[in-house]
């Protein structure tokens, strides 16, 4: 009889995907004048789904402050000096008018609603409180369940560099965001959900080379040499 050993999947040290699905290959740094930061849970840093992780390899500025006690960071340790400072979350008021980005640090709180919500509330008097009028329906497709009105940490970075006009870091990030939804799922073996989450995606006229080379299958030489 033949015996099974089951060996855990070979991730990508950076993206954290399987080496069958890493992205690695189709990073592009985003350049804008806003300064983005993290404030992130250390449960995130594990998670291959987490699009906090994808921002802070793609912006090219990007700083990832760790959410760890019993030592935690304080804003004199976050605050970028120039810059006014405005944290994104869902109960915040809607931002000012006419504002020039290169004034502006944002920082993101990444985690989970819950973690997210704790997190919010130990660092409210940092600075401003934002958030947008997030419309439609979340694409992150990544939840067990999902929750039209819980959008991603992507998402709602998506929404505020639209309303800050900066168009292009938008559609740089639009495009990863959805190339890493879909390359998860794949990597989930969820084949039918990735092909309906496609279809409704505007990377096959966004990425089509970058689409093409995820859907040749990489030797197990070519995918170790990724590590």
């Amino acid at each position: 009889m033949r015996s099974v050993i089951n060996r855990p999947t070979a991730r990508c040290n950076t993206c954290l995907l399987p080496l069958r699905w890493c992205l690695c290959f189709a990073h592009q740094t985003i350049d804008t004048p806003l300064q983005v930061d993290l404030l992130t849970h250390p449960r995130e840093l594990s998670r291959p789904t987490s699009t906090g992780n994808l921002i802070h390899r793609l912006f090219a500025r990007s700083r990832q402050h760790l959410w760890t006690a019993p030592k935690l960071p304080g804003p004199e340790m976050v605050s970028a000096p120039g810059r006014e400072l405005w944290i994104l979350h869902p109960n915040g008021t809607p931002p000012p008018s006419a504002v020039d980005p290169a004034s502006i640090q944002l920082l993101i709180l990444d985690g989970s609603w819950s973690e997210t919500t704790t997190m919010s509330r130990a660092v409210s008097s940092w600075g401003r409180r934002v958030s947008l009028p997030l419309q439609g329906e979340s694409r992150y497709w990544l939840r067990a369940k999902q929750d039209s009105e819980r959008f991603s940490t992507a998402e709602a970075l998506l929404y505020l560099l639209n309303w800050f006009g900066l168009s292009s870091a938008c559609n740089q990030l639009d495009a990863q965001f959805e190339l890493h939804v879909y390359a998860s799922l794949r990597a989930r073996g969820k084949v039918d959900q990735a092909a309906a989450f496609l279809s409704g995606s505007s990377l096959g006229s966004t990425m089509p080379d970058i689409l093409a080379q995820l859907h040749v299958r990489r030797s197990r030489e070519n995918e170790l040499k990724q590590q």
